[in-house]
């Protein structure tokens, strides 16, 4: 979620908080070398430090895709009307892969696209239903590459074609124009809009979260559908497209620049990301090996200098969670106030706070939390804050020799505000998405839970939990049980006071 300092906590030592979101929802669960339960969905194999299996390759990626692909199988779903923004996605699609074919025109301030979507319907129907925001003009539509009649009105792109359950199709959609950021369902002051920003010189960076993946491809924008992405984009001169995943190449196309990008492993679409601009490449590498990026504005050695800090976050969070869990992990700088922990490449504003210590911590946590194991409906945010930020207190204590209890005892007094103003953690007023109840309430909660089970089981447990979903989606009640048989405490009581409740519960 993005990152920024709405309802901070002043403390000489201690960080503000850091507003980003990773995401939960269904369909594949790993059982961990510990855990033989599968909690939802498609099972598989590995143990808890093990990397995933990969999703399709290169030679698979681009328009000619065939959605009986057998490397699709892993996206598969049963995606949900989200509780909290029931009109954004559409269950009745199940995205396996995502084709973006996109090219910027920053002077006209035109995006062509062409998507091509491998799909299963998850019921018979007379037509399905895709987000895509209505600036975007819809020219073709084909389905298995026959031409079909599409309706475009507001957000919602109604392809007329019948389908059949469980049968998988490949659309294609020819689209162009000029987007338009969505309205972010927030109060908070440091983003209002989501999804396509351009700035003043034509750049072009992307963070949605809830929503507003639709504002730049269509798209069945809830966090219960993963899917596998490949990107080609067309930059215009020297400037460079980035995106999610691995650079499979890089290449001069009649003065522009394409590049192309292939992200192997099931992705919600809010935890996707592009952006188009006069960007440097800086290669580096971490203590593990995991191969590292930097995406910077040309000429901002400050932003370069603060995300070098990479490796020693990375460490720190390795130490915690275990084996980083994809093939690499990107920082891309953009000029915006706020920050989010896109799949394997975290988006960063370039200001002094959204590029600190704290905030690389706490976006480098959620590609366990959010991105590894994403919940099945917004309501549910919490599932990755609560843990991100109980992570980012403990790397805040630890680096200013701090004990967590003076650092929880430093945020408890602003929580019950919080809850105050926004609802309690698991049932916060829809309105006011990403503010600090869904952080720091959870991260006390999670504090007074170390209490009671001791440190070997909740560090055990805080371990394994992404492990035991990887790929995957997992709803509150799966989470809540896994807990309880993995500690051996009966918790329901705890968990609704501190999730449900009114007003903030007794601490210890």
């Amino acid at each position: 979620m993005p990152a920024g300092s709405v309802n901070t906590i002043p403390e000489v030592g201690i960080a503000a908080l850091v507003l980003l979101v990773g995401a939960v929802v269904l369909a594949v669960v790993l059982t961990g070398e510990d855990d033989k339960t599968a909690v939802a969905g498609q099972s598989s194999t590995g143990s808890p430090d093990s990397t995933p299996t990969d999703g399709p390759t290169e030679q698979q990626a681009g328009q000619d895709v065939d959605p009986y692909d057998d490397a699709f199988a892993p996206a598969e779903s049963e995606p949900l009307e989200d509780s909290f923004y029931p009109n954004v996605g559409d269950p009745g699609v199940d995205a396996l892969h995502y084709h973006l074919d996109i090219a910027w025109d920053a002077d006209a301030e035109k995006l062509t696209g062409t998507t091509t979507l491998a799909f299963r319907a998850t019921q018979t129907a007379p037509e399905f239903r895709l987000d895509l925001g209505d600036p975007l003009e819809v020219e073709k539509v084909t389905l298995d590459g026959k031409e079909v009649e599409a309706e475009h009105n507001g957000k919602d792109l109604v392809v007329k074609a019948p389908v059949r359950r469980d049968r998988k199709y490949a659309l294609v959609v020819q689209y162009s124009g000029t987007p338009e950021p969505a309205k972010a369902p927030t109060t908070r002051s440091d983003f209002t809009t989501s999804g396509w920003t351009v700035d003043d010189d034509g750049e072009v960076w992307t963070m949605q979260e809830p929503y507003g993946a639709d504002r730049w491809y269509p798209v069945n924008d809830q966090p219960s559908d993963k899917a596998f992405y490949d990107f080609t984009i067309t930059a215009p001169g020297d400037w460079v497209g980035v995106a999610n995943g691995q650079l499979q190449s890089q290449e001069k196309v009649d003065g522009n620049t394409v590049t192309e990008w292939s992200l192997d492993a099931p992705t919600s679409s809010y935890l996707t990301t592009i952006a188009i601009g006069d960007m440097v490449k800086t290669e580096d590498t971490s203590a593990s090996g995991v191969p590292l990026t930097y995406w910077t504005p040309r000429g901002d050695t400050a932003s370069l200098d603060a995300v070098k800090r990479t490796p020693q976050a990375l460490a720190w969070n390795e130490k915690h969670l275990g084996k980083y869990p994809f093939k690499s992990l990107g920082i891309l700088v953009v000029e915006s106030e706020s920050g989010m922990e896109t799949q394997t490449m975290i988006t960063l504003g370039n200001t002094d706070y959204t590029t600190s210590p704290e905030v690389l911590v706490h976006e480098i946590t959620h590609q366990w939390y959010g991105d590894l194991v994403t919940p099945t409906d917004w309501k549910d945010v919490w599932m990755n804050e609560g843990m991100t930020m109980y992570l980012q207190g403990q790397y805040e204590a630890d680096s200013s020799g701090t004990d967590i209890d003076d650092v929880m005892d430093t945020w408890a007094t602003a929580e019950p505000e919080m809850r105050a103003e926004s609802g309690p953690p698991g049932d916060y007023d829809p309105t006011t998405f990403g503010q600090g109840n869904i952080y720091y309430g959870p991260a006390l909660m999670w504090h007074e839970l170390r209490k009671k089970v001791g440190d070997d089981a909740f560090w055990a447990m805080v371990r394994k939990w992404p492990r035991v979903n990887a790929r995957g989606n997992a709803t509150r009640e799966e989470y809540l049980d896994w807990i309880e048989r993995e500690t051996g405490k009966e918790l329901t009581s705890f968990f609704d006071a501190w999730l449900m409740g009114e007003t903030t519960p007794p601490r210890s």
